[in-house]
């Protein structure tokens, strides 16, 4: 594959993207082992068990309480992105196989999208579905794999996509060009839906009625660390993991010609900079207020890319880590 840069000035950092813990920090969060590695994303079933997708394929569920573990499914591929419906469902997305439904825990595993406009779905990252059974969904880039997602972030390729289903199973894009299209969020009222841009340090709103219906406009930008999955919270506020803080390198390279990105890609891994590790979240209203912003040294859980709010208590995900984390709001 080639690399084909695209040059993008990012805007200069605000100074708390230099900051490693918020005032008050996260409280220490609790870990809930698995048999696997990589919880990318985690969402709260109607039975109040934790529900993540692990690296092989294996979907599971942990009781909060106790930690107990069932394996409720295996994709075959990698999932990541997920949303749990009341009637006991779960929508997949699944870097290799695109978007699935599992009726119910040990049920049948159906794929609902795996191509786009005659062309394979690449990189399925986030999902969410109304009451009416549309399902809005995102793919992060067509240019690189999931163990290569950094090349996408270096290369700028902006290929990230929001697409809509609706119940009758047609697929429209709604937004194209999109920085590494993310996490997904609809609004409780359902006049937007939100989708985290993580190489565009955003989160863009696109409307879904009202006079700005089918127009697109910015909720949060400049923030302070690459955003990923999202999660609507039992506040009414829009959950956002912050994987890792903005890299002052990175910000660098991003506006200079495409050659010197493509000499850094090109030198061994352990060569290339490393995203510095947190465990950071925050919250925004949706006129794109912050209302939390929780973050604390990686001391027992890192690299933190999913995120389920209910009642004060916070589940978090992660890319690399073999559990996930539960925490809370301060006080």
């Amino acid at each position: 594959m080639s690399f084909q840069a695209q040059r993008w000035t990012p805007p200069p950092a605000t100074p708390r993207a230099r900051e490693t813990r918020s005032t008050p920090p996260m409280p220490q969060p609790r870990l809930l082992p698995l048999p696997g590695v990589g919880p990318e994303d985690v969402v709260l079933a109607p039975d109040g068990r934790v529900v993540g997708g692990v690296e092989g394929g294996a979907v599971f569920a942990v009781d909060p309480t106790d930690g107990a573990v069932e394996k409720i499914t295996d994709t075959g591929g990698r999932p990541l992105g997920l949303h749990a419906d009341p009637d006991g469902s779960l929508l997949i997305c699944d870097f290799q196989r695109g978007l699935l439904r599992l009726d119910k825990p040990h049920g049948t595993l159906e794929v609902l999208v795996d191509e786009v406009d005659g062309q394979r779905l690449p990189f399925a990252s986030n999902v969410v579905a109304d009451s009416d059974g549309t399902i809005y969904f995102s793919s992060s880039t067509s240019r690189y794999p999931l163990d290569k997602y950094m090349g996408d972030i270096l290369e700028g390729s902006h290929t990230g996509r929001l697409f809509r289903r609706t119940p009758d199973g047609k697929v429209e894009t709604l937004l194209d060009e999109l920085k590494f299209a993310n996490g997904i969020v609809l609004a409780p009222d359902r006049s937007c839906v939100l989708v985290a841009e993580t190489a565009g340090y955003r989160i863009t709103r696109y409307w879904l009625t009202g006079p700005r219906a089918g127009t697109s406009d910015l909720l949060v930008e400049n923030l302070p660390g690459f955003p990923d999955n999202m999660g609507l919270g039992s506040d009414g506020l829009a959950w956002v993991t912050l994987v890792t803080p903005r890299n002052p390198l990175l910000d660098k390279l991003l506006p200079l010609p495409g050659l010197i990105r493509r000499v850094v890609w090109s030198v061994p891994d352990a060569l290339r900079p490393k995203p510095a590790k947190t465990v950071w979240v925050q919250a925004y209203d949706f006129d794109g207020n912050l209302v939390h912003d929780l973050q604390r040294e990686p001391d027992n859980y890192a690299m933190v890319t999913g995120v389920a709010e209910q009642n004060g208590t916070i589940y978090l995900g992660s890319l690399t880590e073999r559990a996930i984390a539960v925490t809370h709001l301060p006080g």
